[in-house]
C-alpha cells in the first residue's frame, strides 16, 4: 500500500489545461506541460490497495492499478512502467483517451473523489519514454508462421505486437496512407499528438512487425489471396460505417459525417494539406451527437474559427451525480464537460432534427428541430416546440452501425455477422472461417479504446493457439465480457 493515510491527507487533483484563449489558437495537446509533476506522487498515494481492487474489474485490460500506483508513489518509475506494460501495450494512448471506467470503479469513489488513475498512468508512461525504458522486445526465435492483421487501430496494433513478440511474422494492412486507424485520423491532435503513435510504430518495426499502408483488403487484395499468403488473419477493421440521418434536406452541401470532417483537420497537421477542404471558419456549425466524437468536432470547429458552435443531443441531459440505476461500481452516465466544451459553444439536449433548409445554391443554411420527451418508454416530439437554428456546416456524430461492408472484405471472406451487424466470433475470437479471427470494434461494435486493446491482445492469444496448439500469451477476455456494464 502506498500511504495508509494518503486519501485522508490529499485531495484529488488532476492535470491542468492550458488557458482557453491560448489553446484554441493551436493544435497542441490541451494540458499544461509539467502540471502533473508536482502532484502525481501524492495522487498515487491516495490508492488504498484495496483487498478487492474493483478498479481491476472496471478496466477491460485488467490493469494492475494498485501495484503501479504504489511504484509511482515511491517514484520507482521503471518498475511502475513494467507493471503498466504487463497488461497494456499502449498506455500513452489510454492515459490520454480512455474515459477511465477504472476510476468509476475505484473503492474510494464510494464516498470521496476517486484516485486519479488515468493521470498516474500517463505520468508513468511519459516518464518511461523520457528515461528510455520503452525499448523494442523482438522475439528470441521465429515460429515460421505468418499472420496478416487488417486494420491498424488500437485492436490491430495490439494484436500485431503480441503476435510478433510470440515469434510470428506479422504484416499489418491499413487502407489509409498512415498507420493508426482512428487514432491517427479520428482523434484530433489537441487530444493526442500523433508523435505518440509514431514512436510506438518505430518500436514495433524494430520488433519485426511489417506495415503496409494504402492497401485495402477486399479491393486492392482479394481476401482469398490473403488467406493463401498467410497462415492466419486478424480482422481489426473497426466499425467505420457511420450512422446517417435520413431527413429532408440531408442531400444539401455542407452536411458531413464526422469522419469526413475530422480526418481533414488531422491531415493539415500532418502537413498533407494547407487548408482543410471542409472547414468551420466563419460558419455557424451544428454538431449532431453528444458523445466524444461530437466533442471532437466541437473542439475542431473552435480551432478553425467557427462563428458559432451548437451541439445537439436527442437524450436528456445526464445528471452530475450517480442515479439509483447506476450504483457504484458501474460506469455512470454523468454530465461531462470536456476540454472542447470549456472552449465555448452551446449544448442542447432532448431535441431531434426534423429537416434541413438550404439556399438557392443547395448549401445548408438552417437546421429545423423540435424538443422530444419520453412517453411510455418512447421518445416523442413535443408539439409547439419546433424552431430553426443557423447551420452552415453540420457534422453527423451519431455513432457507427458496424464494420464496412462496401469494400468486399466481409463477403469475400464469407464472414458471418451477428444480430447487430458485427462479425461473429467464438470465445477464442475465431470467426466461422478457419484461421480468420476478429478483434475490436469489427466484432464488438463501437466501443472504448481499452476494449480494443484488450480484444487485440486476446485475439492474439487465440491466433497463437491456432498456429501452435498452445499459447504463452496472457489469458484472453471473453467476447461477451463487459467490464462493469461499460
Amino acid at each position: 500500500m502506498a500511504d495508509p493515510k494518503g486519501f485522508l491527507n490529499h485531495e484529488r487533483e488532476i492535470a491542468r489545461t492550458r488557458p482557453v484563449e491560448e489553446r484554441v489558437k493551436d493544435w497542441s495537446e490541451v494540458y499544461q506541460p509539467g502540471s502533473l509533476l508536482p502532484i502525481i506522487t501524492k495522487q498515487a498515494s491516495r490508492c488504498m490497495d484495496c483487498g478487492i481492487p474493483f478498479c481491476h474489474n472496471g478496466c477491460p485490460l485488467g490493469n494492475l492499478i494498485p501495484e503501479w500506483n504504489d511504484y509511482a508513489y515511491r517514484e520507482d518509475w521503471t518498475a511502475a512502467s513494467e507493471r503498466l506494460h504487463a497488461t497494456n501495450n499502449f498506455p500513452e494512448f489510454t492515459g490520454r483517451l480512455c474515459p477511465a471506467p477504472c476510476e468509476a470503479a475505484c473503492v474510494l469513489g464510494i464516498n470521496q473523489q476517486p484516485v486519479t488513475i488515468k493521470n498516474v498512468e500517463v505520468s508513468i508512461i511519459d516518464k518511461a519514454w523520457d528515461a528510455g525504458d520503452v525499448t523494442p522486445q523482438p522475439p528470441e526465435r521465429l515460429s515460421g508462421k505468418t499472420v496478416a492483421v487488417i486494420g491498424s487501430g488500437p485492436a490491430g496494433l495490439a494484436a500485431a505486437q503480441q503476435l510478433t513478440r510470440a515469434g510470428h511474422t506479422v504484416a499489418v494492412y491499413e487502407r489509409a496512407d498512415r498507420i493508426g486507424g482512428l487514432l491517427r485520423y479520428g482523434i484530433p491532435e489537441f487530444k493526442m499528438e500523433k508523435r505518440h503513435i509514431n514512436r510506438r510504430i518505430e518500436q514495433m518495426r524494430a520488433e519485426g512487425t511489417k506495415f503496409r499502408t494504402e492497401v485495402e483488403i477486399g479491393r486492392d487484395i482479394d481476401a482469398a489471396k490473403l488467406r493463401k499468403r498467410y497462415d492466419a488473419v486478424v480482422v481489426a477493421a473497426g466499425a467505420t460505417t457511420s450512422r446517417d440521418l435520413p431527413v429532408p434536406g440531408r442531400e444539401l452541401n455542407g452536411i458531413h459525417f464526422a469522419m469526413e470532417y475530422l480526418p481533414l483537420a488531422n491531415k493539415v497537421q500532418e502537413g498533407d494539406l494547407t487548408v482543410a477542404p471542409i472547414s468551420a471558419e466563419g460558419k455557424h456549425v451544428v454538431v449532431i451527437g453528444g458523445g466524444d466524437t461530437g466533442a471532437d468536432c466541437v473542439g475542431t470547429a473552435h480551432r478553425q474559427g467557427a462563428a458559432s458552435v451548437t451541439q445537439l443531443e436527442i437524450m436528456p441531459r445526464p445528471g452530475e451525480e450517480r442515479n439509483a440505476g447506476q450504483p457504484w461500481p458501474t460506469f455512470p452516465m454523468l454530465y461531462k464537460v470536456t476540454s472542447a466544451h470549456e472552449e465555448g459553444g452551446e449544448r442542447v439536449y432532448s431535441v431531434s432534427t426534423t429537416h434541413f433548409e438550404g439556399d438557392e445554391d443547395g448549401n445548408v443554411q438552417w437546421l429545423h428541430l423540435t424538443e422530444v420527451e419520453f412517453k411510455d418508454g418512447k421518445l416523442e416530439q413535443k408539439p409547439g416546440t419546433e424552431r430553426r437554428i443557423p447551420a452552415q456546416l453540420v457534422t453527423l456524430a451519431m455513432g457507427f452501425t458496424g464494420t464496412d461492408q462496401q469494400n468486399g472484405l466481409v463477403e469475400q471472406f464469407g464472414l458471418e455477422l451477428d444480430a447487430r451487424g458485427n462479425v461473429a466470433r467464438d470465445a477464442d475470437f475465431a470467426t466461422n472461417v478457419p484461421g480468420v479471427f476478429v478483434a475490436g470494434d469489427a466484432g464488438r461494435g463501437q466501443s472504448l479504446i481499452v476494449w480494443a486493446i484488450a480484444e487485440g491482445r486476446s485475439a492474439a492469444r487465440g491466433v497463437d493457439r491456432f498456429l501452435t496448439g498452445a499459447s504463452a500469451l496472457p489469458a484472453p477476455i471473453k467476447p461477451t465480457d463487459r467490464a462493469l456494464a461499460v
